[in-house]
């Protein structure tokens, strides 16, 4: 047993809250007590779409292999489809299933390609724990791969931004 007063039971009475608070939030918010341990994407929805990690790592670019598979952020500003003001289709790059319209791209000025809508049917949401604070993260429905968050402060008409790392992306220009 610690005695009370010792820098030692600080340090473990400490411990013993934010575990206590962590597991209350949920088992997600554990995440933060392993820093630098990804949680995995979702499960794919589609049963041909649930390929093994060796088996993503060939399809995708070690940086796409971070977002779309162990939920990592690419930084800020570093995608080129910031810039992308052509019309067309964003889709998974992970399997090319289309996820939003260039119509409801904004520029959001956080750095990240924004929407204010996915496609009809297109994304899966989940509660994200990892920075303690709740936030939505949504997937690819088919594959469920990480593209980013969504937050209540995009324009009108949803009022949402659905925030996404381009590296999750492809553009598919229309004909």
């Amino acid at each position: 047993m610690l005695l009370l007063g010792s820098p030692l039971s600080l340090i473990s009475m400490a411990d013993l809250q934010r575990r206590s608070l962590l597991k209350a939030l949920g088992v997600g918010a554990l995440a933060f007590l392993r820093p630098g341990r990804a949680l995995a994407a979702a499960p794919a929805s589609d049963p041909a779409w649930q390929l093994s990690a060796a088996e993503w790592k060939k399809r995708l670019s070690p940086q796409a292999f971070e977002v779309l598979r162990q939920e990592g952020t690419e930084a800020p500003f570093t995608s080129p489809l910031n810039q992308e003001k052509r019309k067309g289709t964003y889709v998974c790059a992970g399997c090319r299933l289309p996820l939003f319209s260039s119509t409801t791209k904004f520029d959001s000025g956080t750095g990240w390609p924004s929407f204010w809508a996915p496609l009809s049917d297109a994304i899966g949401t989940k509660l994200d724990f990892k920075l303690i604070v709740p936030r939505t993260e949504y997937h690819c429905r088919r594959c469920g791969g990480h593209q980013g968050h969504l937050f209540n402060d995009g324009p009108k008409p949803t009022g949402k931004r659905y925030c996404d790392n381009g590296v999750a992306l492809a553009f598919e220009p229309d004909a």
